[in-house]
């Protein structure tokens, strides 16, 4: 513990767990209901940020219903004929 405080004290690069577990450490030791509620709130907001970027399973589907008519229908570009094209970059 005295060496995560001190990298900390010091302002040293820590690992995204370590710094996690400060985190937890100093917020189990808040009591001002102000700060718990707005850290609360930054959470949610942050999360909901996070989770907008995933798809509905519908939206998915439809994605890859596409992608299998666009392969129906010709239109891809090989693996072999995408490594001639590159050769040409």
């Amino acid at each position: 513990m005295e060496i995560n405080r001190y990298l900390v004290e010091n302002k040293k690069i820590m690992d995204i767990q370590t710094r996690k577990i400060h985190f937890i450490q100093k917020f189990l030791a808040l009591n001002n209901e102000s700060v718990i509620k707005k850290l609360e709130s930054l959470l949610k907001k942050e999360t909901l940020k996070e989770d907008s970027h995933h798809i509905s399973i519908e939206q998915y589907n439809k994605e890859l219903d596409e992608a299998e008519a666009e392969m129906d229908r010709g239109e891809y570009v090989s693996h072999e004929n995408l490594k001639k094209q590159m050769k040409k970059w």
